[in-house]
């Protein structure tokens, strides 16, 4: 299954060239580890993990955070199941023609529950070719369908530009 294009990939590549992009997940850290006990959670996989920050914020805790980014050489592999998918800043980035193929990935991972951060209007940065970083640009209630598809939504927080969605994983 296709999750990116090889033209955008190399967007993203440059991008993470720069050092500013992908350092975001290490805000949702407490949040994340909160959810982790509430499941019972071991593994977690940081989707769209950029430099890692989640894994850096969780550091002593008895957890096992693993990251995936179709970016970064060393995190492009693709990804095993773990108890737990946090998915931080990623999915408004992602090429519309292929979200649901990649929500459809997170899905197959996460064994026990997803926490999702989207962010609903324009990015700060732009991508080398001059787009915004958010291709897609779509509010709460347009995403939550797509969600409540595949997890039990169990607690979400709506913003004005941006919200989180935790669900429970589905039995296979």
């Amino acid at each position: 299954m296709k999750l990116i294009s090889d033209t955008y990939l190399e967007q993203n590549r440059k991008l993470h060239e720069q050092g500013s992009f992908g350092i975001s997940g290490h805000q949702w850290g407490p949040r994340i580890a909160s959810l982790a006990e509430m499941f019972r959670c071991r593994t977690i996989l940081d989707y769209g993990c950029g430099r890692q920050t989640l894994r850096d914020a969780l550091k002593g805790r008895d957890l096992e955070v693993r990251g995936f980014d179709p970016a970064i050489p060393g995190l492009d592999m693709p990804p095993e199941k773990v108890d737990l998918v946090a998915c931080t800043d990623v999915l408004e980035h992602i090429e519309p023609e292929y979200l649901d193929s990649v929500i459809a990935e997170i899905a197959r991972c996460a064994t026990k529950a997803v926490f999702l951060v989207v962010h609903t209007g324009p990015a700060v940065k732009t991508l080398p070719d001059g787009r915004n970083a958010h291709l897609i640009q779509q509010p709460y209630a347009w995403w939550l369908p797509k969600f409540d598809k595949r997890w039990d939504r169990f607690s979400e927080r709506v913003g004005d530009n941006a919200f989180w969605y935790a669900g429970k994983a589905r039995p296979a």
